[in-house]
């Protein structure tokens, strides 16, 4: 019965379209809103991630294809970062205490939220169980069971929650224009340093959105034209290299080669294009409903969305920042094979969602060179951290796979660090620490922006 319960939860939680429904519900609820918005409110935020989710799939299924064809022309072999697989994997061994600490880290989200100056409630439901997975790997691995394992993870995983939308907010607010929504994907190391590094080397540069094609070029200021055009000129390319015995046999069930690498290519721009209009519909609905919830729970929170929240403001930097960050996952693995490291294949998925994201983020600050600078790095920083988050997962970190994106790699280094050499009761003083240490600055300040206001 336990463990039932428990696989609802986690069902429940991980679904970020049942998330969102549900806290569009209770924020309607709070609002006093009549039955008919309450109901439309709720069915449209349902509906809007699950249009994005439907746009996701597509994009990973046409992605998917292409990674393959990657591996098979260039003949690479190595670890592949992937999230899914990797809490696939560690679910069947961690499934307890993963789906423990995500129920508690949601609710220390919340108190964190409330009581400190981290003002966002993360709602990308999937990143939030991946994160509680790999912190009970760690923690478990650290000898850590029992209550401690659950309040620790749930401390660390609430404080994780609450902190990295707090890094992105300053660039999310040059991207979107206001501080309505935050920002909640756990790459958001690889986009803050996207978004300084834009603010560093993009003085005069133009935004992705401006460039200037020729006149008889003008049709690819269409974004989902010049993405089906590109991404077309790129799969045909790598299926001549991956060969027609190869895909025919291996990947197209026996559909003409370069046919089916034409349609991946344009079903990968029809993802793209249903990922923007659901997060149209879901930004219509989930932020007047949120309103309800920081009135009363949490003043002055915001929602932490998911990372194709940014996509419609840049659809240029989108693309852009996917070629440029899977570029430099291609110069890092080039880099790990020349010093004897383990080889990180880049994962087209993942650079795809993170590089993406990235463009978009050095766009807001840097233009062109902010997007192609910045999610290039992005690149190199996905394909080395999991270098060193992998010998501190136990046996998962000899599995083929690991974690993707870079908030997981450097939320796991410093978690397996402290408590391989400060020890488990170490690594509890230094979670439990640092989330008191939050709450008191955020007192301090509070009582020094109310005497500057008595002394005004």
């Amino acid at each position: 019965m336990g463990q039932d319960f428990l696989k609802l939860m986690m069902d429940i939680l991980s679904q970020p379209a049942v998330l969102i429904a549900l806290i569009s519900f209770v924020g309607l609820m709070i609002q006093k809103k009549p039955a008919s918005d309450v109901i439309k409110g709720t069915t449209k935020s349902f509906l809007g991630f699950i249009v994005i989710a439907a746009g996701a799939g597509i994009l990973v299924s046409s992605l998917e294809p292409f990674g393959l064809m990657f591996q098979e022309a260039f003949n690479v072999n190595g670890v592949v970062p992937n999230n899914e697989a990797i809490v696939a994997m560690a679910l069947s061994e961690y499934g307890s205490a993963t789906a423990l600490i995500m129920f508690f880290g949601m609710l220390a989200n919340i108190l964190i939220a409330r009581f400190t100056s981290f003002k966002y409630i993360f709602l990308t439901g999937h990143h939030t169980l991946y994160m509680a997975c790999m912190i009970a790997v760690i923690l478990v691995v650290a000898g850590m069971e029992g209550f401690m394992l659950v309040f620790v993870g749930s401390l660390a995983l609430g404080f994780i929650m609450a902190f990295f939308p707090a890094l992105a907010q300053p660039f999310m607010r040059k991207i979107i224009g206001n501080d309505s929504v935050g920002f909640g994907h756990f790459s958001t190391l690889g986009y803050a340093l996207s978004g300084a590094v834009g603010s560093v080397v993009g003085k005069n540069s133009r935004s992705t959105e401006k460039i200037n094609f020729p006149k008889g070029l003008g049709f690819l200021r269409d974004s989902s034209v010049s993405i089906a055009l590109t991404m077309t000129i790129l799969y045909v390319i790598v299926a001549l290299f991956a060969g027609s015995s190869y895909i025919e046999s291996e990947l197209s069930g026996g559909t003409q080669y370069l046919v089916f690498s034409v349609i991946q290519a344009v079903t990968f721009a029809a993802g793209v294009f249903i990922i923007l209009a659901g997060v149209r519909l879901v930004l219509a609905e989930i932020v007047p409903a949120f309103k309800g919830i920081s009135s009363k729970l949490v003043p002055n929170a915001k929602p932490a969305l998911d990372c194709p929240i940014v996509f419609p403001y840049a659809p240029n930097a989108v693309l852009i920042g996917f070629f440029c960050s899977f570029l430099g996952g291609l110069v890092g693995m080039a880099i790990l094979g020349a010093i004897g490291a383990v080889i990180i294949l880049p994962g087209v998925v993942p650079h795809f969602f993170t590089g993406a994201t990235a463009g978009v983020f050095g766009n807001a600050t840097g233009g062109i060179r902010g997007a192609t600078i910045g999610s290039f790095l992005n690149g190199l920083l996905i394909t080395f951290l999991p270098v060193f988050l992998m010998p501190v997962l136990g046996d998962l970190g000899f599995a083929n796979t690991t974690f993707s994106d870079s908030d997981f790699g450097a939320a796991g280094i410093v978690l397996g660090n402290a408590a391989k050499y400060f020890g488990a009761m170490g690594l509890s003083i230094m979670v439990i620490g640092i989330v008191a240490l939050s709450v008191i600055w955020s007192l301090i300040r509070k009582n020094k922006n109310k005497d500057q206001s008595i002394s005004a």
